[in-house]
């Protein structure tokens, strides 16, 4: 099997679709709820509230991509920002950024986040991924190391810089099953939320029904 079929099938198991401007406030929402701790590993600062709504607000959907993962109630858990250059001679450089709520930790979402991330930068014609990191941030730069990234260490940073090969129709193929299928996923998920939603208020019409008749008879 071929890296990128590989990329694929785990996509199957973890649907990871593109974000566009309607989820942004999704997205706000699930880096609002990381805690300090958390924000300082993703941001490299303990980002306040204030400074995570900038960067949402400021984030181009048209440059860059966001890649997310989200849960049966549809809550935003995981997602990750693939934020190209904007300097003209380094086009075929991009930066990956990751972040992974608290409750969705251990299965795995950093790693197929940054599969994606991969996938679809070598489509674009990247060439070399960085990922800028606090060294004490052993889960991204696990994930570095394990996809053959070369880390540099510089005190409490880590500088780590992936080289991609060249696109190619089975890698391109890929990523067209591997969207295809997260869509899918996530429209399932918001036919069932609705569908429960549903079902809970005409539960709770019938429950008013019910106590309004026992009132009545006594």
């Amino acid at each position: 099997m071929s890296e990128t079929a590989e990329i694929a099938k785990r996509a199957v198991n973890v649907p990871i679709r593109s974000l566009g401007p309607g989820h942004r406030d999704r997205i706000a929402s699930h880096l609002l709820a990381l805690d300090e701790h958390d924000r300082y590993l993703r941001f490299g600062y303990a980002a306040t509230d204030e400074q995570i709504e900038r960067y949402v607000a400021g984030l181009d959907f048209e440059r860059d991509d966001i890649f997310g993962v989200y849960n049966r109630k549809l809550e935003l858990i995981a997602m990750a920002h693939l934020a190209f250059s904007l300097d003209p001679a380094l086009k075929s450089c991009a930066e990956f950024g990751v972040s992974v709520a608290k409750k969705a930790r251990g299965r795995g979402y950093g790693a197929r986040l940054f599969d994606r991330a991969v996938m679809h930068a070598r489509n674009e014609g990247v060439e070399l991924l960085f990922i800028h990191a606090l060294s004490e941030n052993t889960a991204m730069l696990k994930i570095a190391r394990n996809a053959g990234a070369t880390l540099e260490r510089a005190g409490s940073e880590t500088d780590a810089h992936l080289r991609l090969p060249p696109a190619t129709l089975d890698s391109r193929m890929s990523e067209i099953l591997a969207e295809q299928l997260a869509q899918t996923d996530y429209h399932l998920k918001a036919q069932a939320k609705s569908f429960w939603e549903f079902l809970s208020s005409v539960q709770e019409v019938r429950r008013g029904v019910t106590e309004a008749r026992r009132r009545s008879a006594r």
